[in-house]
């Protein structure tokens, strides 16, 4: 395969398909791994699930680390490995150690799976700007509704202007909107407890493990792989490190622990101030604000929190925005695997037609939460099949870690992953049985019917994450390859 015109300001093409080489960014290009590092956290990780963890107080913890352990650690380690070894991303890797089809299966569902993840995303940013104007639009679908479909065609607009400054945007939204805010939230909620206030949770050894109530409460753990991924999306950026064998790793390993305190330390805050039933799964993290502040007469500081918790997830949009979309632009014009049209780019270089596409998606998904009266019951579900598309993608890049380090033991790598082969069984596993518990209805939505529940994953997940990339493959044409002087041209 050749190179590619560069797809987006200040991003370079992904290399041949064997890896040989890296090109040269232009001195403008280069980000520190530490800019990466914070690119990598904020796509990943925010202030939005601990509402869902909350829930169970002290067990937040467990539900935390035990998909840390069997799916964080082992992402983590093994796309160190393969980004450092291997540039081009999760096609690369796939295509390399499997076949070229199953690596456009891995991009288009690292790419399919924002499709559901910005309604997700988003009606989260809805329910946290309703507290800046008034909080009874939380429970509001049409409220809801529209903020999605406003804050979606914002960041395309931003990012059809070139992502030059999406790591400065991404950067400042983690730090603004998420580390300031969740260390303040402990904080306070720290207080709150010295000044002889119960918690509204136990907070005693015995509550460590969340209660059981069959497989259906196996269901909330799913959601925390969905928290824990995306930890390899930013591989893509690899060429616009100096060293990124060495500092691809380490910036991994820092988004790794900013990753676990943010997830863990907030959720046990929030459990402390307001009871489980009383927790919205969107405006939960507002409503602890809320009721900390309100404890210490500064209610007024609610609506900054809320407007900086949005400017945080509006970072993370970008990021996705501009890393997903970009690999699939790639590899779709250098084996043919997405119609001219969707391949088109505009005049700063970015794929301005599959984001305007994804978005018109987008916005009819989002149009559902107008229709569907339980804000939370749409977002869950949401959530389920973002979850169930992504986990498609990290089941192949384990199969291809362990193919590679066999067909290719002598290649370059910056980083070796240890008991590489283990990582990849155990992440291949928990993937899987992740996979499938996310088809069970979870204990809390008990009350509907199991069968609808099962028809909406199902058809979201397999629909988008299987039929619709078989779709373009099967419908693919040699006349849809782009050479590289008329992708330069473009």
């Amino acid at each position: 395969m050749s190179k590619q015109d560069v797809p987006a300001r200040g991003e370079q093409p992904a290399p041949p398909a064997n890896g040989a080489g890296r090109a040269k960014a232009p001195a403008a290009a280069w980000i520190s791994w530490i800019a990466l590092a914070l690119m990598t956290t904020s796509s990943v990780a925010s202030l939005r699930p601990a509402p869902t963890m909350a829930v169970y107080g002290l067990a937040a913890v467990f539900l935390y680390v035990v998909p840390a352990i069997v799916f964080l650690v082992p992402t983590s380690l093994v796309s160190a490995e393969l980004a450092s070894g291997w540039s081009g991303g999760v096609y690369n890797w796939v295509a390399l150690g499997i076949s070229k089809p199953m690596g456009f299966l891995a991009v288009w569902c690292q790419f399919a799976m924002t499709i559901f993840y910005y309604p997700s995303l988003l009606g989260y940013v809805a329910s946290t700007l309703a507290y800046v104007f008034d909080p009874d639009l939380a429970s509001s679908g049409l409220w809801t509704a529209a903020v999605i479909v406003v804050a979606y065609w914002s960041g395309v607009w931003i990012s059809s202007r070139g992502t030059k400054g999406v790591a400065g945007l991404a950067s400042g939204g983690l730090i603004l909107g998420t580390l300031i805010p969740g260390a303040l939230l402990v904080v306070l909620g720290i207080v709150f407890l010295g000044q002889g206030h119960p918690s509204a949770a136990p907070m005693t050894a015995s509550h460590l493990l969340p209660a059981w109530a069959g497989l259906a409460s196996l269901v909330l753990i799913v959601n925390n792989f969905l928290s824990y991924s995306g930890m390899e999306m930013n591989a893509v950026h690899v060429s616009s490190l100096r060293k990124p064998g060495k500092e691809f790793p380490r910036a991994m390993f820092l988004a790794m622990g900013l990753v676990l305190l943010i997830f863990i330390l907030p959720a046990l805050a929030i459990s402390w101030v307001i009871p489980g039933d009383q927790l919205s799964l969107t405006a939960g993290v507002m409503q602890a604000f809320d009721a900390v502040f309100a404890n210490f007469g500064a209610q007024w500081l609610t609506p900054v929190i809320g407007i900086m918790l949005v400017l945080a997830s509006l970072g993370g949009m970008l990021t996705w925005l501009a890393g997903p979309s970009k690999g699939l632009l790639l590899i779709s014009r250098q084996e043919g695997y997405l119609p001219p049209f969707l391949q088109r780019l505009n005049k700063h270089g970015v794929q301005q037609n599959i984001l305007i596409a994804q978005g018109a998606v987008t916005t009819l998904i989002a149009l559902l939460y107008a229709f569907i009266p339980d804000v939370s019951s749409a977002y869950w579900i949401f959530s389920v099949i973002t979850t169930q598309v992504y986990l498609i993608m990290y089941l192949l890049m384990f199969v291809a870690a362990v193919r590679l380090r066999r067909t290719h033991p002598d290649h370059p790598r910056g980083y070796r992953a240890p008991m590489l082969v283990a990582l990849c069984g155990i992440g291949f596993c928990a993937s899987l049985a992740a996979l499938l518990v996310g088809f069970v209805p979870p204990s809390q939505f008990g009350s509907g019917n199991p069968w609808v529940y099962l028809l909406i994953v199902a058809g979201g997940a397999l629909g988008l994450g299987l039929l619709v990339p078989f779709l373009f493959y099967r419908l693919r044409r040699p006349s849809w390859r782009q050479p590289p002087t008329e992708a330069s041209a473009s």
